[in-house]
């Protein structure tokens, strides 16, 4: 690797959409969330970094990209979701999900270092849970390779599937009857419907994705059918859960701010279960989250509107939401979100290249790193 040094960005915070800014949280919310009255560390102050290393660029962003987004209406308004951080026995208990499709990066070592940071200032417990939902593209060798790297790092957790604990199993591929018992719920109180349309089907008729959110608005074709099968089997055709059109879904985000999204605008139906027979990732982390008892979820960003959908699920489930903590996100050079594809940005690279993880860590948080060793 050549020399250098390099300089990392922060763009200016995304303000909110209109309806944001109109939103008012309740009083008893505000007092339910000292984090948003009392100063917290900002992980993304400094804006240089210079190392004997190679140039390496990297942009933090706030939130997600500024898009303008035309008003509807008729908008049913709700209170915003009374989400918390403890549990009835007044525990924190966060988690770290990362799955076993790639190599982790330099992003993820920003947010799973937040989530343990928050869990260690709680005084709470950290749950690993290996999130290997899709049987095509997850590896065991990435299974071992997130644990090392989580280690290395100097990240460490109180529960998972190395460890055990009392909400196992920590993997979601031995999880499945929790996920079938989900979906009977939902198909039971009417909340689900069968959609055939074919992968063409639906490039000619969807919207197009919607800033960072790379999933379409479902048109609704399948919504009215009234062929439901009755078998309580979901394999063979994708599920959707339909949303409730016209509803503006609230939340408060900890680390951004309230949010607003509506349903049918912003995020249209979305599939529970896929044909293939595997729960998909909405379904499976709300009941992870309720299952193993988690009161904060710490992501990135780019997985706000999916809290929208999520509070949905959690709210036809009957369960209570944990808090959300969206992290910022962090782009290359070019302006593209670091992904597991970025192997020159995977935590194993920089490890084998000679980074130590004080490295590591400076860099993901644009803050001050070292000379190489």
């Amino acid at each position: 690797m050549g020399h250098g040094s390099a300089k990392l960005f922060r763009r200016p915070a995304h303000r909110p959409p209109q309806e944001c800014q109109e939103s008012r949280i309740p009083e008893q919310e505000a007092r339910e969330h000292p984090d948003q009255n009392r100063p917290r560390r900002d992980h993304t102050l400094m804006t240089r970094h210079t190392m004997t290393q190679a140039p390496l660029r990297l942009q933090c962003f706030f939130g997600t990209s500024p898009r303008s987004r035309p008003r509807q209406q008729v908008v049913i308004e709700q209170p915003a979701y009374n989400t918390r951080m403890k549990t009835s026995e007044g525990g924190y208990r966060g988690r770290l999900a990362p799955s076993p499709t790639g190599l982790l990066h330099l992003g993820h070592a920003r947010t799973f270092s937040i989530a343990a940071e928050r869990a260690r200032e709680e005084a709470g417990t950290l749950v690993l849970r290996n999130e290997d939902l899709d049987p095509e593209r997850s590896r065991s060798e990435f299974v071992s390779a997130m644990i090392e790297d989580f280690r290395w790092l100097g990240i460490r957790w109180d529960e998972g599937p190395d460890c055990g604990g009392p909400y196992g199993p920590y993997s979601q591929s031995e999880r499945r009857e929790h996920y079938l018992a989900a979906w009977r719920q939902l198909y039971d109180a009417g909340f689900l419907y069968p959609c055939t349309c074919s992968r063409k089907d639906l490039e000619q008729a969807i919207s197009a994705p919607n800033g960072l959110d790379d999933e379409p608005i479902y048109p609704g074709r399948c919504r009215l059918r009234t062929d439901r099968p009755r078998s309580k089997d979901p394999a063979g055709v994708n599920w959707r859960f339909k949303v409730p059109d016209g509803e503006m879904v609230r939340f408060l985000d900890r680390h951004l701010g309230p949010q607003n999204f509506l349903a049918g605008r912003d995020f249209g139906d979305f599939i529970v279960w896929r044909r293939d027979d595997v729960p998909a990732y909405q379904l499976a982390v709300v009941v992870d989250d309720a299952a193993m008892r988690i009161t904060e979820v710490v992501r990135g960003a780019d997985l706000l509107k999916s809290t929208a959908r999520q509070l949905l699920l959690y709210r036809a489930c009957g369960w209570a939401p944990p808090a959300f903590y969206h992290t910022d996100l962090v782009f290359d050079e070019a302006g593209v979100r670091l992904a597991k594809r970025h192997d020159a940005l995977s935590i194993r690279h920089l490890r084998q290249t000679g980074w130590t993880p004080e490295q590591v860590m400076g860099t993901s948080f644009a803050a001050r790193g070292g000379d190489r060793p």
